[in-house]
C-alpha cells in the first residue's frame, strides 16, 4: 500500500478519564455520597454500571481521588469556573493621555475626566507634555502642567515618583488608588453615661 497524502487525524485522549488514569487505587467518590479507596479498575466498573465516567479529581492526593460523574457535565463545569475566573481577572493596562506646555483649560479638563475613567476601571494614568521646536525651553511649564494634573487626580489616584524628561516629551505615572486606602471616617467620641436619677428625699429641707 502507498501511504496517504494525508495525515491521519489525531484521535484526542481524555486525560485522566476512566483507562487514562495511571493510578493503581484511587479513593472514589459516587453519586450517593459514598468513599471508598478501591484498585481503579474496579472503581471505573462500578461509575460505568451507573453510566457514569471516573474522572480524577486530585492526582496529587495519596490515594488520587476521583469522582463518577457524567464526563460532558464535568467538562461544562470546568469551562464555567474558568469563564468566571477569566471574568474577574483584570488586566491593568497604562492608557496615555498627550499634553502641550500651552495646553488650554478646556482640553486640560477633557483628557482630565478622561484619566478619572481610566484610574475607575483600575487602570494606570501616563500623561505626557511634548515639547516641539523652541518649547523645549520651557520644560518647567510642562513639569508644572504635570504636578497640576497630578494633583487634581489625587482623590483618585497615586502619582508615581515626579514628573520625568525623556527626549522632548516629560511624563507622570498615576496608578489607580486602591479600595482599602479609602481614609476611614474617625469615630465620634462616646457620649458621656446620664447623671443618676435624683433621690426622692434629695428635695426635702
Amino acid at each position: 500500500m502507498y501511504p496517504s497524502r494525508f495525515p491521519r487525524p489525531r484521535i484526542k485522549v481524555r486525560e485522566n478519564v476512566n483507562e487514562a488514569i495511571r493510578a493503581r487505587e484511587v479513593r472514589a467518590v459516587f453519586p450517593d455520597g459514598s468513599v471508598e479507596v478501591m484498585p481503579t479498575q474496579a472503581a471505573i466498573r462500578r461509575a460505568q454500571e451507573l453510566g457514569l465516567d471516573l474522572i480524577l479529581i486530585a492526582p496529587t492526593a495519596e490515594p488520587p481521588v476521583a469522582k463518577a460523574m457524567d464526563y460532558g457535565q464535568w467538562q461544562y463545569e470546568v469551562k464555567k469556573k474558568q469563564h468566571e475566573a477569566k471574568k474577574k481577572q483584570h488586566v491593568i493596562q497604562v492608557k496615555e493621555l498627550k499634553f502641550r506646555p500651552n495646553t488650554d483649560d478646556h482640553d486640560y479638563t477633557f483628557k482630565m475626566n478622561h484619566a478619572m475613567r481610566f484610574l475607575a476601571e483600575g487602570n494606570r494614568v501616563k500623561a505626557v507634555v511634548q515639547f516641539r521646536g523652541r518649547e523645549i525651553a520651557h520644560v518647567d511649564l510642562g513639569k508644572k502642567l504635570l504636578l497640576r494634573f497630578a494633583g487634581d487626580l489625587a482623590e483618585h489616584g497615586a502619582v508615581e515618583g515626579s514628573p520625568k524628561l525623556e527626549g522632548r516629551n516629560a511624563h507622570v505615572i498615576i496608578s489607580p488608588l486602591k479600595k482599602d486606602a479609602v481614609k476611614e471616617k474617625p469615630k465620634a467620641p462616646p457620649k458621656p453615661p446620664p447623671p443618676p436619677p435624683a433621690s426622692p428625699d434629695s428635695g426635702r429641707a
